[in-house]
C-alpha cells in the first residue's frame, strides 16, 4: 500500500468491462445500458463511464440532474445519451438543455411541463416511465390514458424511449414479473414503434422477453449477482483491503470489543484491521459476515469505526498483510446478506478515506 495504515479500494475496470459482456450475452442482443447514479454505486462514475465507453456502451441512466450534469463534463465531448431517472422537475428544463440530458417522465405534472415544452419549441425528447406494479415511479396506466389522446398530450412528446422497473427479478419465478411483463406490453401497444426497457441487471438474466430493446444495468456491471447471491459468471469490480495492525491471542473467557460483541471460549489469535464502519464495512456483518486472510475466510467477530476483528484460527499472518473485506473472494453478495442488506448498499456505502486506485483505465 502507498499509504501502509490505510484502507485501499482498487476499482477493476477490466472486471467491469468482463461484467458488462457477461450481461450483453445474457440480454441476447438489447442495448446494455449503463446505470451509474450515486457516483457508479460509490466507486467513481467517471472512470466507469469511460471504460464502459471503450466497450460500445452509449446510454447511461442517473438518478439526479446534478449526478447528469457532472457525467457530462466527466464524458466531455462523448456523443452519450443520459437519462435522468428523477425526470423533468420545475425551474430544470434549461439544466437539461445546457448538460444535453434527457428526462425519464415519471409523474402527471412532469409530463404536462414537458408538453409544454414541447408546444413552444416545437419538440421535446424525453423518456416516459409508467408504473406497472412497483408504485414507486411512473404514470399510472389511468394517467397514460388520460393524456395519450388529450389535446396536445403525450403524443406531442419525443418519446425516445418507453421505461418501467420490475419489482420482483430478483426472484425470477414470482408471479408479479410476469404480470408486469404484460402490462408493459399493453403500455407499449400505445406507442407503437417507441423503443423499450423494462429490465435492470436482474431482469436482463430473464430472457428476451424482459430484456425488451434495452436493459438497464447496474449492480450486475460492478459484480453484484442478478438474484443477490454470488454469481460466477460475475467479476468483482471493486476490492477494499486493509492492513493487520496487530495479532493478539485470547483466553477462553475474553471478550473482545464493546458491549461483549465476541467472547473466546477457546484459546484463540486474532488480528485487528485497520478498517472499521467509517470505511464503508457494514456494522451489522459481524458475528456473520468473513473477511479473507491468511488463504482462508476468516470470521468477522466486530466491527467499530476504525478498527475490526477477524479470527486467524491457524492461518499464518503479520502485521502489515492485507485482509480483503470486499473483492473476488469476500464477495460483496456475502457480506450484503450478513449484514441484512443488498450488494448495492454495500458498494454505496464505501467511503472515501479508503485510498483509491483504478486499474484498466
Amino acid at each position: 500500500m502507498t499509504s501502509p495504515d490505510r484502507a485501499r479500494l482498487t476499482i477493476d475496470l477490466d472486471a467491469l468491462a468482463h461484467n458488462r459482456s457477461v450481461i450483453a450475452q445474457a440480454a441476447e442482443g438489447a442495448e446494455v445500458a449503463a446505470v451509474v447514479k450515486a457516483d457508479g454505486y460509490g466507486l467513481g462514475a467517471g472512470p466507469l463511464a469511460r471504460r464502459l465507453w471503450t466497450e460500445g456502451t452509449r446510454t447511461f441512466f442517473v438518478a439526479r440532474l446534478s449526478e447528469g450534469e457532472a457525467l457530462r463534463a466527466e464524458l466531455g465531448d462523448r456523443d452519450a445519451t443520459i437519462y435522468v431517472l428523477d425526470g423533468l422537475l420545475p425551474r430544470t428544463a434549461e439544466r437539461f438543455d445546457a448538460a444535453r440530458l434527457t428526462p425519464v417522465i415519471a409523474t402527471l405534472p412532469q409530463a404536462q411541463a414537458a408538453v409544454a415544452l414541447a408546444a413552444a419549441r416545437g419538440r421535446y425528447e424525453a423518456a416516459l416511465q409508467v408504473d406497472t406494479g412497483m408504485n414507486r415511479q411512473g404514470l399510472s396506466f389511468d394517467e397514460v390514458a388520460a393524456l395519450i389522446n388529450a389535446p396536445g398530450g403525450l403524443r406531442a412528446l419525443d418519446i425516445r424511449l418507453l421505461v418501467s422497473h420490475l419489482g420482483s427479478a430478483t426472484e425470477p419465478g414470482e408471479a408479479r414479473n410476469s404480470q408486469q411483463l404484460a402490462r408493459f406490453r399493453e403500455a407499449h401497444a400505445l406507442f407503437p414503434g417507441v423503443r423499450t426497457s423494462l429490465a435492470a441487471s436482474a431482469g436482463a438474466f430473464m430472457g428476451p422477453d424482459y430484456a425488451c430493446d434495452m436493459v438497464r444495468a447496474g449492480i450486475s456491471l460492478l459484480g453484484g449477482g442478478p438474484e443477490e447471491r454470488p454469481d460466477p459468471r460475475l467479476k468483482a469490480v471493486a476490492t477494499l483491503t486493509a492492513p493487520i495492525l496487530d495479532i493478539r491471542n485470547l483466553r477462553p473467557g475474553d471478550r473482545v470489543s464493546y458491549a461483549n460483541a465476541y467472547t473466546a471460549t477457546r484459546p484463540m489469535r486474532i488480528a485487528v484491521v485497520g478498517a472499521g464502519y467509517a470505511d464503508g464495512v457494514i456494522r451489522g456483518a459481524m458475528g456473520k459476515g468473513h473477511a479473507w486472510a491468511a488463504g482462508a475466510l476468516r470470521p468477522l467477530l466486530a466491527v467499530n469505526m476504525d478498527l475490526l476483528v477477524i479470527d486467524l484460527g491457524e492461518g499464518q499472518a503479520a502485521i502489515g498483510d492485507p485482509v480483503e473485506l470486499v473483492g473476488p473472494h469476500a464477495l460483496v453478495d456475502d457480506l450484503a446478506a450478513a449484514a441484512g442488506t443488498v450488494a448495492h448498499e454495500v458498494l454505496c456505502r464505501l467511503s472515501h478515506r479508503a485510498e483509491r486506485v483504478y486499474r484498466g483505465a
